[in-house]
């Protein structure tokens, strides 16, 4: 349920390439560091790489053979000593919360040597700079795993992938090989991938619910252009003569023969309507997003915002902004609900008195709703950039002109776009601090940055259009002076252990920083009035139209029923 988008090197302003990502469902939203294995780490015991089930894949599912979750709870999407340290739970928390080390689907064999890499549910970066993002899609068969069979599933390709790759075309081969041999389960997929010098865009799925393997396409961004994917395929007719596609071996003869495509009548494969049913949920639940974050980075292309149907070709694969692109400028496409259009989220009866944008809603990812042409939506808010339910987002760079320990950093933003702040990570750090690396949705945590965060988020929904300016300030302030501090890195060149430190002490003031917000909101809001130490609490009155429509502006003024009745909007 995500948004992801990538910039070529040339479409930004450094000569970064960006990977970005939003991750638009709250559940365990820790940034895990996963340190590298060095050369000699292989034993009888390591020899073999353990290959775990996701629960992003299709929710929690259970290993046959023990009868238990593959993983110990929900709240983890992984917990043993496989990945590093911060996965590793304790033996009393395991007691006291009846917990599991997590159960493989199977095994790959394991490679003498691994890269560091950030970790959430996703892949998100390594230590060579290479980048993930990523969007769940519909497709027209999404099986099950089974173990021995089909292993992988997108987010599990994603980190073999940074354990072992340093460039985006040599991680898109492995992922392909690793389907073709192992299997893929789950829902249909889009992966980012990208390096100091390309972006390439990775689309999978499951075509037999049996099956041994999967299909996969993969399209280069070119380098002056910009990409977005919101929960729909992208990429269209897979041009089998070109350096800038990839595809796997088996796709044209499986779609042949079930049928989906017919080369007489087509002779390119077209991806999209060929493996999916195009958007899921409601209509313009993906294409939606597609048309603001395109319009917003390149206003002069004056696309649409309705179209004939899912499998529109009103939006192109990539576009070039009208002006060349920073990571400030993809936060502020991601922090978006389309204010000043006619879907304008803080606007109209659902935003309330204070124009608050969020609309709660139910989790898409549910039974027929990935078949648009079975399932038909009682109703539907508009799915904005910004979604209220976003556990966390992260904007990767890379430059190819700068030493590789200052050439990737993986700015981290936790709960929705709109609310929170980013805060750099060098991927040359050699650990992460703990505010990152630990998060629980049901333990209010005070030391963790995402709670912080996340109830400030929850807590200006109260009188959104007062409280939000003042977060925008923090939030503009916090990001100017890390955005300054990183470019200073990036001339110094300073080494990793000064980059972890740095990165660490930044995170713990900013989580600091955004409670003492929230502690001077909880007092100058307080009861739903405006309190200064010049003017306590201050009586705020509801705008008038709101009251209006409202049907109590004038409220109850007679003792008679029937005068008071036509005061109220019947």
């Amino acid at each position: 349920m995500c948004t992801t988008m990538a910039v070529g090197k040339n479409a930004t302003k450094d000569g970064s390439v960006i990977i970005a990502h939003s991750d638009d469902d709250v559940a365990d939203e820790r940034l895990i560091y996963v340190p590298a294995k060095k050369k000699g780490h292989l034993n009888n015991d390591t020899r073999s790489r353990p290959v775990y089930y996701d629960n992003a894949a299709l929710g929690p599912m259970t290993d046959p053979a023990s009868g238990k979750l593959y993983n110990a709870s929900d709240l983890y999407r992984y917990i043993g000593p496989s990945r590093g340290p911060g996965y590793v739970v304790s033996k009393e928390v395991k007691k006291e919360k009846h917990l599991y080390d997590s159960i493989p689907l199977g095994s790959i064999p394991q490679v003498a040597t691994t890269h560091a890499y950030f970790d959430s549910n996703y892949g998100v970066m390594n230590d060579q700079r290479l980048m993930i993002g990523e969007c769940t899609c519909g497709a027209k068969v999404h099986p099950n795993p089974e173990p021995g069979k089909r292993i992988f599933y997108s987010a599990e390709l994603s980190r073999v992938a940074l354990e072992r790759c340093a460039r985006a075309r040599e991680a898109i081969k492995l992922m392909g090989d690793l389907i073709a041999e192992y299997g893929y389960y789950g829902t249909g997929e889009t992966l980012l991938v990208g390096d100091p010098n390309e972006a390439w865009v990775m689309e999978m799925c499951g075509y037999d619910m049996d099956g041994t393997d999967g299909l996969w396409v993969a399209q280069r961004v070119p380098d002056n252009g910009y990409f977005v994917a919101a929960n729909e395929f992208r990429i269209r007719e897979v041009q089998t003569d070109s350096d800038d596609f990839m595809y796997s071996s088996n796709l044209h003869e499986v779609c042949k023969r079930l049928g989906w495509w017919d080369p007489e009548k087509n002779p390119l494969l077209d991806w999209l309507p060929t493996v999916s049913n195009g958007e899921y949920s409601h209509p313009y639940y993906s294409l939606r997003r597609v048309w603001r974050a395109m319009t917003k980075a390149k206003p002069s292309a004056n696309l649409p915002a309705w179209v004939e149907n899912g499998y529109t070709r009103a939006y192109p694969f990539a576009v070039i902004p009208d002006c060349k692109l920073a990571v400030a400028d993809i936060a502020y496409i991601y922090r978006d609900h389309y204010e000043g259009t006619e879907f304008d989220l803080t606007r109209g009866g659902g935003a309330g008195p204070w124009g608050n944008p969020t609309r709660y809603d139910n989790n898409p990812d549910q039974g027929n709703t990935f078949e648009l042409n079975v399932f038909t939506p009682a109703g539907a808010w508009e799915r904005p950039l910004s979604i209220y339910r976003s556990g966390m987002m992260w904007i990767n760079q890379a430059r190819a002109d700068l030493p590789e320990v200052v050439g990737g950093v993986s700015w981290l933003g936790l709960d929705r776009p709109a609310a929170n702040c980013l805060m750099p990570f060098f991927c040359s750090v050699t650990g992460l601090p703990d505010c990152v690396q630990k998060m629980n949705l049901v333990d209010f945590d005070m030391d963790c940055a995402w709670w912080a965060f996340n109830f400030v988020a929850n807590y200006a929904t109260i009188k959104y259009s007062y409280m939000m300016p003042e977060l925008q300030t923090l939030q503009a302030k916090l990001e100017k002076t890390a955005y300054g501090q990183v470019a200073k890195c990036m001339v110094e060149n300073p080494d990793a252990t000064y980059l972890t430190a740095y990165c660490a002490k930044n995170s713990e003031s900013v989580r600091k920083d955004w409670w003492e917000l929230a502690k001077r909101l909880i007092v100058k809001y307080n009861d739903g009035c405006l309190t200064t130490a010049r003017a306590p609490m201050e009586k705020i009155d509801y705008p008038e139209p709101w009251l209006r429509s409202a049907g109590y502006y004038q409220g109850p003024i007679s003792y008679n029923r029937e005068n008071c009745k036509t005061n109220r909007s019947e």
